[in-house]
């Protein structure tokens, strides 16, 4: 899946937090960015001009940002399934996201580059 509609994006969102299967992870934390894409349909806000037919990307950011930092999660995996939770729960307009997290100090033997993780989810129902 992948979205070729309509959409809300947002960008290199960067967080810092404690998520992360090693104790040192836990305790010293380190740097995430976050990609986001949110499907919907945009007509009616197109021709309305009013943030009421729409989803809010600075309410979205809010979310993000606590679902983020509102639990240590061990796994990306996890950590992104709970972002895209709570954004299901709270924008009922959005139908389907795509959320990239990246994780550029993960502890592996790299010179550059970063370790990531991507979910592509649909609203169940």
């Amino acid at each position: 899946m992948t979205i070729d509609g309509d959409a809300i994006i947002l960008r290199d969102l960067g967080f810092y937090g404690y998520h992360g299967v090693l104790e040192e992870e836990a305790r010293l934390g380190q740097r995430f960015f976050i990609d986001i894409e949110c499907g919907l349909n945009l007509a009616k806000a197109g021709r309305s001009d009013q943030v009421e037919d729409t989803v809010s990307y600075a309410e979205m950011y809010d979310v993000i940002k606590a679902a983020f930092e509102g639990k240590r999660f061990k796994l990306l995996e996890a950590l992104g399934q709970r972002i895209v939770d709570s954004l299901f729960e709270e924008f009922p307009l959005i139908t389907c996201i795509e959320i990239t997290i990246r994780k550029p100090e993960a502890p592996i033997a790299m010179v550059r580059g970063d370790a990531q993780v991507r979910l592509l989810r649909s609203r169940e129902g």
